[in-house]
């Protein structure tokens, strides 16, 4: 990568920051799969100590990846469903809620539980939130 692709993914991921309102809570998670990069932009929630997938894609490189992932948090309150899914972990009584933006409530399950063990913490309500 030349100085010229680090100065403009520092840039990418500073806009997709701000777009989003979370800079600092978020986690850009780059992997090789099958000759493309795929982009896994988690989230992480500092008041409950969690961290959820916002959204994964694929791209040609990391630079194409983090223009798709701009565009996408551009566009992705028209594009899918908001659900707020309630939730507590196992030796914990409070009980949490988190937001999420899907095509439906089994990819907001996923988006929940990635990188976790559905064990792990107990949901007791998925709403479809209704369209403002």
């Amino acid at each position: 990568m030349t100085q010229d692709q680090y100065i403009e993914t520092a840039r990418l991921q500073a806009a997709i920051e701000s777009y989003l309102g979370i800079e600092g809570n978020l986690i850009f998670d780059f992997l090789q799969e099958n000759n493309q990069t795929k982009l896994n932009l988690i989230t992480v929630n500092r008041r409950h100590n969690q961290s959820f997938l916002f959204h994964s894609l694929l791209g040609i490189d990391k630079l194409d990846a983090l223009q798709k992932m701009l565009e996408y948090v551009r566009t992705y309150r028209e594009q899918e469903s908001s659900y707020t899914i309630q939730w507590a972990e196992p030796n914990k009584k409070e009980l949490q809620t988190s937001y999420f933006r899907a095509k439906n409530m089994y990819e907001a399950l996923d988006k929940f539980y990635y990188g976790r063990d559905v064990n792990s913490i107990t949901v007791f309500s998925i709403v479809l939130n209704p369209v403002a």
